[in-house]
């Protein structure tokens, strides 16, 4: 299966530079299982679930991983801090591979090694530090400067567990009262997590999607989760995934395309899993998405859950309709 039959024109302006002031606005396509479409907003999700259907979210906590440094020379080099490696010591992406001393506050520096590595020397509670001195990592295909703002605005409702660098965006939409309406209509909502990694965003560089290679991430769910999703699939209700992200994770561990460790009632482990066409879910039935770029990776996963050419056929007509795309636009509901 080649990259290039997932591509697409996407007009750039259809890129969603920033979020709607009221999340559940956004609008909804839904794609049915014989291929039609409708137009909806996201405010009306609830209509198509039913008491007993379990929804999957991943309530990871995006923190501010981007930090500004100056140099003893005066220029200022910025990173994105990617993988705790060890204790102050983190995996970074920068420009270049420069080598020294980097400035972010009187209280907090880096001493970066060839571009690629951090070694942290702080005084005081560096997670407060981040907060305080970091901004929010948008995505690259977001061309303004992150805002105090996104710190709200770029974060799931139910963000609990820190440790990613871009959300999972499909839930950027929930709002409370979205939730309050599911679970008076009796609908299950369960979290896992999944912390987000620069994986999201690595392109596929490969012709064939069979030779691509997807960076591991780690996730935790609770090993109740895994009886109550074969209980709930078993009374014929469905799975509905909120994202890509909670997708790989729990399609990782019920595949077995992870390394797991149980720790005090918990499945905590990695996951490499890439989904593509011609996967066979084992958990999830239904997959609400954002629309994403073309030969990307959560496209690839969005076409496994329908036919590809239906998923084409509906980006085509969102285009048409301009959708807004990507991490701060518009969302579709795979049924």
């Amino acid at each position: 299966m080649k990259v290039i039959d997932f591509d697409f024109f996407l007009p750039p302006d259809l890129i969603a530079e920033r979020p709607l002031q009221d999340r559940d606005r956004s609008r909804l396509l839904l794609l049915h299982r014989d291929g039609s479409v409708e137009h909806k907003h996201f405010s009306d999700v609830p209509h198509y679930l039913s008491k007993g259907d379990l929804v999957l979210m991943n309530n990871t906590k995006v923190f501010p991983a981007r930090l500004t440094g100056v140099k003893k020379s005066g220029g200022s080099i910025g990173i994105l801090l990617v993988r705790e490696k060890g204790k102050n010591v983190w995996e970074v992406l920068s420009k270049g591979s420069y080598t020294g001393t980097l400035t972010i506050s009187e209280d907090l520096t880096v001493d970066l090694f060839k571009g690629k590595t951090a070694y942290i020397h702080h005084n005081g509670d560096f997670t407060k530090m981040i907060w305080q001195y970091g901004s929010m990592p948008l995505p690259p295909y977001i061309t303004r400067v992150a805002e105090e703002s996104d710190k709200e605005h770029y974060q799931t409702i139910f963000a609990k567990h820190e440790g990613s660098i871009a959300a999972p965006t499909a839930g950027l939409h929930f709002t409370e009262s979205i939730i309050k309406e599911l679970t008076e209509k009796g609908v299950l909502l369960r979290e896992l997590t999944l912390h987000v990694g620069i994986g999201t965003f690595r392109p596929i560089k490969t012709t064939h999607l069979e030779d691509h290679s997807m960076d591991a991430e780690y996730f935790e769910l609770d090993r109740g989760l895994i009886q109550e999703i074969e209980s709930v699939k078993a009374s014929g209700n469905k799975i509905v995934s909120i994202g890509t992200t909670t997708t790989r994770a729990i399609e990782g561990y019920m595949s077995g395309r992870c390394h797991v460790i149980s720790h005090n009632g918990k499945l905590q482990g990695t996951t490499d899993m890439f989904i593509y066409p011609g996967y066979t879910f084992n958990a999830v039935d239904s997959l609400i998405t954002n629309f994403h770029l073309p030969r990307s990776t959560p496209l690839m996963l969005a076409s496994a859950k329908c036919d590809g050419k239906s998923l084409l056929h509906a980006y085509r007509q969102a285009i048409a309709k301009r959708y807004r795309f990507l991490s701060y636009g518009d969302a579709m509901l795979i049924l």
